[in-house]
C-alpha cells in the first residue's frame, strides 16, 4: 500500500510566480530565507496537479534564494529544456494566476520531492524516499544515457 501525504503535514514555503525576463514564461522564486530546503543545481521531483515532472532548482544570478524555471517530464530533459515541453507554462496557464502571485511550495522529501499548488488549496503526495547515495548514482548514469 502507498502511504500517501497530506499538504497539510509538509513544510510549505510561499514563493512567487514571476515572469522570466522580457518572456512570458512563469517561473518560481524561492525567497532567500527558505532557500536552505531546496539545494541548488540539483534535479528533484515536482509534483503539479497530482503529476510528477522533474526540476532543476537553481541560483539566482543575485541574492540567495532558488529558482524553478520549468517542470519537465525526465531528468534528462530537466537538464536540457530545450528537448521537451516545460509544464510548468502549462500548470501557470491553467491556474488563471497572475505574475507577481504567490504559488506554495510543499517540501514532501528535502532534497529531493516537492510539490506545487495554489494558496488555498489541498494537495496529497504519493510518499516516495530518496534512494540511497549509490542507488541515486546509479539512476543517474541511466538518465543520462
Amino acid at each position: 500500500m502507498t502511504q500517501r501525504v497530506s499538504s497539510e503535514t509538509t513544510e510549505t514555503v510561499r514563493a512567487t510566480m514571476a515572469q522570466a525576463g522580457a518572456t512570458n514564461r512563469p517561473r518560481i522564486e524561492i525567497p532567500a530565507e527558505d532557500a536552505d530546503a531546496f539545494p541548488a543545481d540539483e534535479i528533484v521531483r515536482f509534483v503539479a496537479d497530482e503529476s510528477e515532472y522533474r526540476a532543476r532548482i537553481e541560483r539566482p544570478l543575485t541574492g540567495d534564494g532558488r529558482l524553478i524555471r520549468g517542470l519537465y517530464d525526465t531528468p534528462r530533459i530537466a537538464r536540457n529544456p530545450g528537448e521537451g515541453d516545460n509544464r510548468l507554462s502549462e500548470w501557470f496557464a491553467e491556474s488563471n494566476r497572475q505574475f507577481g502571485g504567490s504559488v506554495l511550495v510543499d517540501v514532501v522529501e528535502e532534497g529531493f520531492k516537492y510539490g506545487i499548488r495554489n494558496p488555498g488549496e489541498r494537495a496529497v503526495y504519493e510518499a516516495t524516499e530518496a534512494p540511497n547515495e549509490s542507488l541515486a548514482d546509479i539512476a543517474k548514469q541511466v538518465d543520462d544515457q
